[in-house]
């Protein structure tokens, strides 16, 4: 699907810049480029296709489906939603602010912010290749009940007064736009402008988000894991959680360099909670969501997240020696 963009990085860091292949730097360069253009398109496009559905979605629909605030029905439904919108978590963010501008309950949408990007059918497909049935099902089930716990948590907290003015603008100007009768060609207006007034707003933190991730993509050590975290060091799994965090991917994209962890000696549960930060606590998520939230919800939703990826690793360490 991304070759094409792939095809540009290449020729960009090898022709146009004139880097060596095979390089510390080049593998920096490369990873930047080909995720910074990836990020912004499927920020396009997503927003694009989530506002035109919603021109024809009336809120009170989507509050039913995901059922009343602080409900845990609703929370099911959002990540079970997560699961078959195979997303990164910086394309998720998109989706999540979508259902925050319908009404959705905040800790609903963040159970969907969470299992989006952790849990989909394709890394289900490479887990059970990779690991067998036993560790894909593991690792599902334990994606579900983090997000559906994180989110009860977060709704719990009442902080919907940490999320950014202008989102809740949005969510006035949008409730009143789809009771007005809209043509297509109205709605195919109002996304595109919606989706270009969106990017605006965050693409300088993705630049900063993908640039830190392209650092580490380069310059660390792919044996540092397995130094620092092995099976046999207590901190393990907070340490490849931590580790986690800055390197950007989804969940079918880091499987091959969880594969490669265990063959080196990694214990199960310090991979699975490596694979789980990559993909639910992204440094360019952060970015990205910053925009649109008070740092101090960043923090609470990073740290309700991170402890239960954190238990969740030691539990199945325990349970799969």
């Amino acid at each position: 699907m991304f070759y094409p963009l792939q095809v540009l990085a290449d020729w960009l860091t090898y022709v146009v810049f004139g880097i060596v292949p095979e390089t510390l730097l080049a593998s920096a360069v490369n990873f930047f480029i080909f995720d910074t253009l990836k990020i912004i398109i499927l920020l396009l496009v997503i927003i694009f296709v989530v506002s035109f559905i919603r021109t024809y979605l009336p809120p009170e629909k989507v509050r039913l489906f995901l059922a009343k605030k602080n409900k845990l029905t609703g929370h099911v439904l959002a990540s079970l939603l997560g699961i078959i919108t195979p997303f990164c978590s910086c394309s998720a963010v998109p989706l999540f602010l979508g259902f925050v501008e319908v009404g959705v309950p905040l800790g609903v949408t963040f159970s969907f912010l969470v299992a989006s990007p952790m849990i989909n059918e394709v890394a289900l497909v490479l887990l059970i290749g990779l690991f067998g049935w036993k560790i894909a099902l593991i690792y599902i089930i334990s994606g579900l009940l983090i997000a559906i716990v994180s989110g009860l948590i977060i709704g719990r907290l009442k902080v919907e007064s940490l999320v950014a003015d202008f989102v809740w603008k949005h969510n006035k100007a949008n409730n009143a736009a789809v009771i007005v009768e809209m043509t297509n060609k109205d709605r195919l207006v109002y996304s595109k402008n919606y989706a270009l007034d969106i990017v605006k707003k965050v693409w300088v933190y993705i630049i900063i988000g993908v640039g830190i991730g392209a650092w580490i993509h380069g310059y660390v050590p792919a044996d540092f894991l397995v130094q620092y975290a092995g099976a046999d060091k207590w901190y393990a799994v907070p340490l490849a959680t931590l580790i986690g965090i800055p390197l950007y991917s989804n969940a079918a994209g880091v499987i091959p360099l969880v594969s490669a962890l265990t063959e080196k000696g990694v214990a199960m549960g310090t991979t699975l909670a490596f694979m789980m930060a990559v993909t639910a606590l992204s440094l360019p998520e952060f970015m990205i969501l910053k925009k649109v939230m008070r740092t101090k919800l960043i923090v609470i939703f990073a740290s309700v997240v991170g402890v239960g990826i954190i238990l969740t690793g030691y539990l199945f360490n325990l349970i799969l020696q």
